[in-house]
Order: C-alpha cells, then structure tokens, then sequence
C-alpha cells in the first residue's frame, strides 16, 4: 500500500485365477483415477474385488477425517450402508476392530453379537472378511466382503483381499488429495478480494503467489472500508496446508470483516477474532496482522498476532520495519490483552504487509530474508514496489509457502 487420498489343489487354481483377476483389477486403477471421483472410483473397485473373491457385497468405510468413526462410502450389494450414511465407531463391531487393530479379521458368524451394524445380518451375509486401509501407519479406512453362502474365507481370500486393499487405500489417498487441492485452491481463489478498494490519497496493489508444490494453504490478504470511513488491511496465515487450512483461513477472514462493522479498532477484532479460534478452531494457530486507518488516511493503527512486522518507506528515507510489539497468534493463549501501534504514513510513504513466504529460503538466515526485504521497498506506486520487490526476493525461486504479498 502507498499513500498518493475349498481344499488345497482348489485354493491354489483360485488362488491363481484369482491373482490374474487381480492384475486386470489394478491396471486399471490409474485410468479410473483420472476420471471418477472416489465415490464412483471405490464402487469400481469394490466391483471387481467382488468378483475376484466370489463374494456377495463388498463395503468401504473411510475414517472421518480425524475422529474415531468409520463413515460408509462405497459398497456393492450393501448399498443401503451408505444411503443411510452408516457410521462406526472404532474399537466397535466388525469394521471397528478391524481398525484398531490394524489387522484382517474373519468372521464365521454374522449377527448382533459380532458385528455393530444391522444391516449385514439383515441382509443374509453369513460370513465375512475385513482388512484395513492404510497409508503407512494411518488408518483411512476399512476394506470388507460377505457372503450369502456357508463357503469360508480362506487365508488366500486374505491374502488377495490385503492386496487390493493396498492398492485401494493408494488410490483413495491419492484422489482424495486431489479433489481436496482442487476444492482447496477455487476456495482459495474465491476468497481473494474481487478488487482493491480506490481512495482519495491512497492506492493499492497486491500480489498472491501460489507455493512451488501447489499445496494449497491458508494464507490470506483483505482489504476493504466499512460504513465509518475506515479503511482494513489484513494478512494473516493459518498453520498447516491443505483444504482443512483453506476452509479455517475462509472462517477467519469472515470473522473479521463482520467484527470490523462493530469494532473501531483492529486490537478490538483480532481479540474477539481470537475468542472465536479458541473455542471452534482447536488446536489451530493463526498469525494476523491487522491495519486500519480513518480518512484522511495519514496514521495507521496497527496490530500484530505474530506475523511479521510491515516495512514502511518514507520518501528519501532508508525502508525500516515498524516497531511493533511481540504478541501471540490467534488460537494459542486464551484472553491474551492486544495492543496496536500507531504509524504516520505520510504523503508519497509506502507500507508494505506480507506472509513469512516471502522472505523464508530453506537455504538462508531467515535475518538475510529480512535484510532483502527491506532494501528492496522503497516509497514508490504500490504497483511498483510489489514488481521490485518480487524480482529481488523471488525471482525465479518458488516461495515455499503460498503467500500473499
């Protein structure tokens, strides 16, 4: 800103039928990536286990996000498990135990004392065999079949069973992350303003870059006016990447402007900003910078929940980095006081807000960060300042993070 995701000769031939059914199964995985989403993607799969075992239904449950409750999301002949959006939790039941423990379990009983669902003795399945979806040491999920039949599930039914659930749980992840940084990345873009607000004596520019994996993260700018005049420039930076940071950093955003219609101050909104955290983000941390200023926008307030400092650059003068005081970010330490600093921003002066992106390098000091940094802001068209100072610090280096600037 300036101023201006049946026996043993039997088993073995179906053993091997069964393998060569298994190889069609996965080569076909990583087409049908490219195409389903992981609803249509597991039921494809789930198709074709059904066949490769001879079983009657087969079932996928996902672990819901980070709870302790499997959720129903894909089946064949036991659709109704997620039409009624069957959940279970961990430790319970058939699938529960599979997920605690990790490990296959047979089941030559179905009924009310071995399994927490009703559906499955219902329906008429009389034997059944689960195994567990992992990535690595995480549990996603649970893998299970059934049968109508008194035919047992052999430990070469496990076998083939473990194996595809391997190549499941793979291909779940994998589009789950992708739909998630899709999902991610337009929530990202939608939250970014529509425009920069135009004020006599005062001009804007930014810049948003997105990090060099792609992975989508929970740093954000905003600047609007409310009713009163006053004009609010925010950055901030929720911890963590991923649709889950993108979706707290859109909770937060919003918080903020509706606090900004009742506030004066930007001590005022991030306090109330960070009660909210506190009690519906736990266990997540946001650094916030917070400026506003009142026509005829010559004197900012600013305040800081520990993002780093803003660089101003007065006409003729060296660029300094505003002295403004330590304080926490938001979600970390309940009714923490916040305090703002006030700043003469004066004719032709250049204040620039940004994310720790810009001036990380894994390979330097994050101080020689700083030091670029300051050297290349000086007081200049806004839209100036930005293209300088992304050619100094960036250049053709990705940030690490995706950072507003």
């Amino acid at each position: 800103m300036s101023r201006s995701a049946r026996g043993p000769e039997a088993g073995a031939v179906a053993s091997q039928g069964g393998s060569d059914q298994l190889r069609n199964l996965l080569a076909v995985t990583d087409t049908a990536l490219t195409r389903l989403d992981v609803e249509d993607l597991l039921s494809e799969l789930l198709d074709r286990i059904r066949l490769v075992l001879d079983a009657d239904t087969a079932a996928v449950l996902l672990r819901d996000g980070g709870s302790d409750e499997l959720v129903a999301r894909a089946a064949c002949g036991l659709e109704e498990e997620v039409r009624q959006g069957v959940r279970v939790p961990v430790g319970t039941g058939f699938a529960g135990r599979i997920a605690k423990r990790k490990s296959p379990v047979v089941l030559d009983r179905v009924d009310s004392t071995t399994v927490a669902n009703p559906i499955l003795w219902e329906k008429g399945i009389r034997k059944m065999l689960g195994v567990p979806l992992l990535n690595g040491e995480d549990l996603i999920g649970v893998l299970h079949v059934g049968r109508f039949d008194d035919r047992p599930f052999t430990g070469n039914d496990a076998e083939l069973l473990q194996v595809a659930a391997e190549r499941v749980a793979g291909a779940t992840h994998a589009r789950q992350l992708a739909i998630e940084s899709a999902a991610a990345a337009l929530l990202e873009r939608s939250l970014q303003p529509s425009r920069l607000p135009r004020l006599p004596g005062v001009q804007l520019s930014a810049r948003y870059v997105p990090a060099e994996s792609r992975l989508v993260g929970g740093d954000w700018y905003d600047a609007f006016t409310v009713p009163s005049g006053q004009l609010w420039l925010i950055v901030g930076d929720v911890a963590g990447h991923g649709l889950n940071a993108a979706v707290v950093m859109g909770r937060v955003k919003s918080a903020l402007r509706a606090y900004a219609l009742e506030c004066e101050s930007p001590q005022d909104a991030l306090q109330r900003t960070d009660r909210k955290v506190l009690h519906f983000e736990i266990g997540t941390m946001i650094t916030v910078i917070c400026v506003v200023s009142a026509p005829p926008y010559d004197r900012f307030d600013i305040c800081s929940a520990g993002h780093p400092p803003p660089v101003l650059a007065v006409p003729g003068q060296d660029a300094e980095f505003v002295d403004i005081p330590p304080a926490p970010p938001l979600g970390v330490i309940p009714d923490v006081a916040r305090t703002a600093t006030s700043v003469d921003v004066s004719d032709g002066a250049t204040l620039l807000l940004y994310t720790d992106g810009l001036i990380e390098d894994p390979s330097q000091p994050i101080d020689d960060g700083l030091r670029k940094l300051r050297s290349a802001v000086r007081a200049d068209d806004p839209a100036i300042v930005c293209q300088t100072v992304m050619r100094h610090l960036i250049g053709n280096r990705p940030p690490p993070t995706t950072s507003p600037y």
